[in-house]
């Protein structure tokens, strides 16, 4: 009876502080669970302990039918409460490294996760962390992370998002082009976020959020491609890059590259104009997908979405200026050498692979750089260094200088080497502090990996400076708060180039010169502030 009492306090206390700052107060039934009105209806959620959590919310209609590749539309209007209480559909994908989820096109939906009111926060306007799912554009669902910890502990609310995936989230074609005013096509994954932080401005304060003090944050290159977007303008305040790398430009495809591969792509389903691929299966896309080469899925300079990739918008200062938090994992590709074990081992060796891989010149020239000696003999070591340094690392110090020039600028490496495992404590590869790492120590990841490991003393330490960190960013703009170590911006007149080495218990300063000489971003060959072939390496891996 009294947890009953203390969970229909702590609804009504939520009801009360949402109506003082929503002008469409929310209805809370106080027997069946908290009930919100948005602008399309209301939803009902589930009191969890510390926190109400609202799953599977429909935040556009779905992108089925004539609606495939076209920007999301709003969902149509309901009028008895939604239930949301279970996430929606993940949205189409191959198989991954992520447990499988259900999905279906149907998949837009969105996950909104809120502190429980007390009378210290009772009026308070909620700070809004959206959490972009990470994946490559092709995998990946909300419903992985949990974010109780940085809800609980850092008192913000959270949203995560599902958006569109593959090619149905980022095919371009010439006769989609031709179909907008715009004469472009592709990017219907980005539009989806974008349309997903839309929501959170028209709905968040009827759940106690602050709609003028919103931060994006999320795995890999959506965050940096919404930081160059003009259709983003607006629509957040802050920004958290995680393994954010825009890599100068190569995961961005041009108009026209994206629409021939696009083309590539249509060919290989036998059709060319819109009302025909709007008319194929899906388990047939799906299919066709894996044996069309996967730069199609990929953002494009389409002419409104983004009207010129993210590093030539961040080096002329033509982006929205907010203030970000940037970095990488030090072992970011040993997530993904895995996959190229079985080929070194065919190829006879690490210089023959290097060789097959990218031709005799530039194959002699890694291995003299990435020498195996140097990495305990170990093939999974050298080569994901080499792939760490020139896709992720060296690119993330270019985009750093650079946002440097116009921002508040916080630079990170995740450097925990014996962070617990993501595919669980049988995984035969040496992890390290490798893409995904970091996400463990801000979320509960239990739906990704079991069975779990459990963090040594130390890096829970690190686990809770890391939320007090974002968290305080999300709410200040500022992650430097009492109680916790300075993290110096990368920026100042003379520019303080520093970096925080996430390493538990607590996170240190490293310079820039220390992290360059540790990623071999910087050397006596060629010119900085960066090595070139890093860049020609990383848009041919495989």
């Amino acid at each position: 009876m009294k947890l009953r009492i203390t969970s229909v306090i702590a609804a009504f206390a939520m009801a009360l502080a949402s109506s003082a700052n929503s002008a469409s107060p929310p209805v809370v039934n106080m027997m069946f669970g908290p009930v919100v009105n948005t602008i399309y209806g209301p939803v009902k959620g589930t009191l969890a302990p510390g926190l109400t959590e609202f799953l599977g919310v429909r935040y556009a209609a779905p992108p089925t039918g004539n609606l495939r590749w076209t920007p999301p539309q709003p969902p149509t209007h309901w009028f008895l409460p939604m239930n949301a209480t279970q996430f929606g559909n993940a949205c189409p994908q191959l198989d991954s490294s992520f447990p499988a989820v259900p999905t279906a096109e149907d998949c837009l939906f969105l996950n909104v996760y809120v502190p429980t009111r007390n009378l210290t926060n009772l009026f308070k306007q909620f700070p809004v962390m959206v959490w972009i799912h990470g994946g490559s554009l092709d995998s990946g669902a909300s419903n992985y992370y949990d974010p109780t910890p940085l809800v609980k502990q850092g008192n913000v609310i959270v949203v995560s998002i599902n958006y569109r995936l593959g090619y149905l989230g980022f095919l371009a074609h010439p006769a989609l082009s031709a179909e907008t005013a715009y004469g472009g096509s592709g990017n219907y994954g980005l539009m989806d976020q974008q349309f997903a932080m839309s929501w959170v401005g028209r709905n968040i304060a009827a759940f106690g959020g602050n709609p003028h003090n919103v931060t994006i944050f999320g795995e890999s290159a959506s965050v940096l491609a919404h930081m160059a977007s003009p259709t983003a303008a607006g629509l957040f305040n802050r920004s958290i890059a995680e393994t954010g790398v825009n890599n100068l430009g190569l995961t961005f495809n041009s108009k026209t590259t994206a629409e021939e591969l696009g083309t590539a792509f249509a060919n290989n389903l036998g059709c060319q104009t819109a009302a025909c691929l709007r008319s194929i299966d899906l388990q047939t896309l799906l299919d066709t997908g894996v044996s069309v080469f996967s730069d199609a899925i990929l953002p494009d300079v389409d002419g409104k979405v983004l009207t010129q990739a993210p590093d030539t918008a961040f080096q002329s200062g033509q982006f929205n200026r907010v203030p970000v938090i940037n970095g990488t994992n030090h072992d970011e590709y040993r997530y993904f050498v895995r996959a190229l074990a079985p080929l070194e081992l065919a190829a006879g060796g690490y210089e023959n692979l290097l060789s097959d891989l990218y031709g005799p010149l530039l194959g002699d020239l890694f291995a003299a750089y990435y020498p195996l000696a140097d990495y305990q003999n170990q093939f999974v070591f050298a080569y994901a260094a080499l792939v760490t340094d020139g896709f992720y690392a060296c690119t993330a110090l270019v985009t750093d200088q650079a946002l440097s020039q116009y921002v508040r600028t916080y630079a990170y490496e995740f450097a925990d080497e014996n962070a617990p495992p993501i595919f669980g404590a049988n995984d035969p590869f040496p992890e390290g502090a490798q893409y995904l790492s970091e996400a463990q120590y801000l979320f509960n990841l239990s739906a990704v990996r079991e069975p779990t490991v459990p963090f040594t003393a130390n890096q829970q330490l690190l686990s809770n400076t890391m939320i007090r960190y974002w968290t305080d960013f999300a709410t200040s703009g500022n992650p430097n708060q009492t109680g916790l170590s300075d993290w110096p911006g990368f920026f100042g007149t003379p520019p303080q180039q520093n970096f925080l080495s996430v390493v538990p218990p607590s996170p240190v300063v490293e310079s820039e010169a220390a992290f360059s000489t540790d990623h071999q971003c910087v050397t006596d060959r060629l010119p900085p502030p960066f090595n070139w072939f890093y860049f020609i390496a990383a848009a041919q891996q495989p």
